[in-house]
This record gives C-alpha cells, sequence and structure tokens, in this order.
C-alpha cells in the first residue's frame, strides 16, 4: 500500500492519478501519443499534410516527426508516395500499424495497472 505522508488535500476532492508513456530510442523520443496519433491520422487520410491540418500542426512539424520515427525505425513505419497525376501521399506501413498496436496495447496495460494502484492510496 502507498501511503503519502503530508500530504493536505482540501476537503471532498478525490485524488487521480495521471501518466504519458513514451517510447525511446536511445535517448530520443520514440513514440508517444501525439506521435501514434499522428501515424493514425495518416493511415486514415493517406496524407501526411492532411493528416497536419486535422492535428492542427504544421506540415513541416508533422514531416519532422514522421523522419525522427523512421530514422529509429528497424523499418519504416510511414512511406511516401511521390506526386504525379494522382497526386502523392503517405502510407502506414505493416512495422507502423504493428507501432500502434503495440504502443496502444501498453498504454491500455499502464493504464490498468495504475488505476487499480491508485485505488490504494490512503492518505
Amino acid at each position: 500500500m502507498l501511503s503519502i505522508n503530508k500530504l493536505t488535500l482540501p476537503k471532498n476532492k478525490n485524488i487521480s492519478v495521471s501518466f504519458r508513456v513514451w517510447f525511446f530510442a536511445g535517448n530520443e523520443k520514440f513514440l508517444g501519443k501525439g506521435r501514434v496519433e499522428l501515424l493514425q491520422k495518416i493511415e486514415k487520410f493517406g496524407s501526411i499534410s492532411s493528416a497536419a491540418k486535422d492535428m492542427k500542426m504544421s506540415y513541416r512539424q508533422a514531416w519532422q516527426m514522421i523522419s525522427e520515427i523512421n530514422e529509429h525505425s528497424e523499418l519504416p513505419l510511414v512511406e511516401k508516395k511521390l506526386g504525379g497525376k494522382s497526386g502523392g501521399g503517405a502510407t502506414l506501413t505493416d512495422a507502423g500499424k504493428k507501432a500502434i498496436s503495440t504502443f496502444k496495447e501498453f498504454e491500455k496495460k499502464v493504464a490498468d495497472f495504475i488505476q487499480e494502484e491508485s485505488k490504494k492510496i490512503k492518505i
């Protein structure tokens, strides 16, 4: 049981615990909630530009994230398609889909653990 000493809470307030999961490649950020959301939107729209717009971020920022993700991955998670008559775009690779599912599964396990452990907090 976790015991917190010298913590005073206002009356009638519940304690909650929050967290954020990051996967690192060495010391570099690899995947986090925002990057996973970007990957999901690229899969949905087939475009880095459309995904960036939907997330209200610049194309440059989105491309930088994708570049960093691909750089730290053994296999690319996103592949760009060159423009032409039908235009360009981007696709999520099988490795990208696997990265999303692995991240989501891990995040769920951590959330479940924290939820259970936070029930044990006594002040």
